[in-house]
């Protein structure tokens, strides 16, 4: 190669080194990252969640952990190193040699931030109740009622839920099941409705039947507000969290924390009988009394394999524990227990990260 030659090469690898530095890396790693941190931090939680819940049901101790903030950085340096001599003017030796080189280094150094929920924080993320006024949100949102009521209430006007927690099992009223069957033809023919109304800063929510009813559902009107003991003719009804009415115009509404709802779908985990007679856990009770047409909650199997087509799968004293993807009832009770999580307040003043881990 002559000298031009070597001088064009250590030009264009100039320019080429010069071009890749120019160009931002950074807009184009956006979409990537949103999209992959999403599915990572979204498949941590649901698995956090259940090993939790199966950690309950084996008296073990539950530990959450938040993902504070995730902080990626990268970065490409570049180098260029080029040398040139030739013919002393002077002495006039012929010396001529040529150098050219490059180097070029892409970093992608990732900074996630893990918080634990211990605390204050844990008791007002896990031990608060939800607010009556969110169940009714949920309920005015087209959640089905029955679902919202059986997953997040102990009782309505004195009129009991089912509880699965070991300490206070219990199954529910026999109100309870036509109560909410009655609820859900309502909700359906779009009867049931919320107002909030602020008086001095405080916020009250009242529960109203609207509309014109048609024969039905004003048989079903009536016979929700007589199980409730209700004032049939009271145009609408206020809402507190407690467990007995203070009169017949009051919707007493005993709302459950995310724990207590968490210990109640842990209940119906089919644990392996092999624990069961290690007296490792409780064997798992079905509680539907005859004639009952409630499903369970959920179905959340165990096998020693690990599952091939799983929603969400964890380990735990040597057997898989799992919801199968094929479920879409247990699929959609677990990704709305999620979404629950978020209706109880997690915010507060935080002081530093408490654990932060440079991957990669």
């Amino acid at each position: 190669m002559t000298f031009k030659d070597e001088l064009k090469t250590a030009v264009f690898l100039c320019l080429l080194f010069t071009l890749t530095g120019c160009v931002g890396i950074g807009p184009h790693t956006v979409a990537r990252d949103r999209f992959d941190y999403t599915s990572a931090i979204s498949d941590s939680w649901k698995s956090q969640m259940l090993i939790n819940m199966v950690k309950i049901r084996y008296g073990d101790t539950p530990t959450f952990l938040d993902v504070a903030s995730v902080i990626n950085q990268y970065s490409i340096e570049s180098q260029l190193d080029l040398r040139l001599t030739w013919a002393d003017p002077v002495t006039g030796a012929v010396t001529n040699s040529q150098t050219a080189g490059g180097a070029a280094r892409y970093i992608d150094r990732p900074t996630i931030t893990y918080s634990p929920l211990t605390g204050e924080k844990f008791a007002r993320s896990f031990m608060t109740p939800i607010p009556p006024g969110a169940i009714l949100s949920l309920i005015q949102a087209d959640y089905p009622v029955d679902l919202v009521l059986r997953l997040s209430v102990h009782s309505v006007n004195g009129i009991r839920n089912r509880y699965g927690g070991a300490a206070r099992a219990r199954p529910a009223d026999p109100e309870f099941q036509p109560l909410i069957e009655r609820l859900r033809k309502l909700q359906a023919a779009g009867v049931i409705g919320l107002r909030v109304q602020k008086t001095n800063g405080k916020e009250a929510t009242f529960m109203t039947f609207r509309g014109r009813l048609d024969k039905a559902a004003e048989e079903d009107r009536l016979a929700v507000q007589k199980l409730l003991g209700l004032d049939p003719a009271a145009p609408e009804f206020s809402v507190a969290y407690a467990s007995i009415a203070k009169n017949n115009q009051e919707l007493a509404i005993l709302s459950r924390s995310i724990l207590e709802i968490i210990i109640d779908i842990a209940s119906y985990i089919d644990v392996p009988d092999v624990h069961v007679e290690e007296k490792r856990v409780n064997r798992t009770e079905v509680d539907a009394p005859a004639g009952s047409s409630f499903p369970a909650l959920i179905r959340i199997h165990s096998s020693p394999q690990k599952p091939a087509d799983a929603f969400v799968a964890v380990p735990y004293h040597g057997y898989w524990f799992w919801i199968d993807d094929r479920d879409l009832p247990s699929k959609s009770m677990f990704s709305f227990l999620m979404f629950i999580f978020t209706l109880v307040e997690t915010g507060g003043k935080e002081g530093a990260p408490i654990v932060t881990i440079p991957a990669g």
